[in-house]
């Protein structure tokens, strides 16, 4: 069984992956965005994009869906951090799985992006992944896990 970081644990996935030689994923199946838009019933499904499938087509449904995976088919490709800023900025409140080929280094910028749940392509360092996320203790920058930027959150001098 799959296994991933979530809610700072590693865990096993319940989730079944995408079978796209499915015309409709099976009850706790992740769809791809082709499928789930054919879905009738899109309460408490997954849905997956890739990074050139835009999240503004899952908007209205937000509030439906128990699971999104934005796949990161390689590191470089940043598009990802910017899609889960935005559903989170939409008021996206379920499961955000970043998936696929991140490093390590890359953990904490993805949850201060909105990322809550962590399934890398390599599962055999999720330990040393998951104790990552503790490098930091502060951050300078307003993110989607602190919307203040530091110098906001410093107590102002009294005189």
């Amino acid at each position: 069984m799959p296994r991933l970081i979530k809610d700072g644990a590693v865990i096993d996935d319940r989730w079944q992956p995408i079978d796209l030689d499915s015309d409709a994923p099976r009850a706790g199946q992740i769809a791809s965005l082709e499928q789930w838009l054919n879905l009738a019933d899109k309460a408490g499904t997954g849905v997956q994009l890739e990074p050139a499938e835009e999240p503004d087509t899952l908007f209205p449904h937000l509030h439906e869906i128990a699971l999104i995976v934005i796949n990161f088919p390689v590191f470089t490709d940043g598009r990802g951090f910017s899609y889960a800023r935005r559903l989170r900025e939409h008021g996206y409140r379920g499961e955000l799985r970043a998936g696929g080929h991140f490093i390590r280094d890359q953990l904490t910028y993805l949850r201060r992006c909105g990322f809550d749940a962590f399934q890398m392509a390599d599962e055999s360092g999720l330990e040393a992944a998951l104790a990552s996320l503790s490098d930091f203790t502060e951050f300078y920058q307003a993110a989607e896990d602190q919307p203040l930027p530091l110098f906001r959150r410093r107590a102002e001098p009294t005189s």
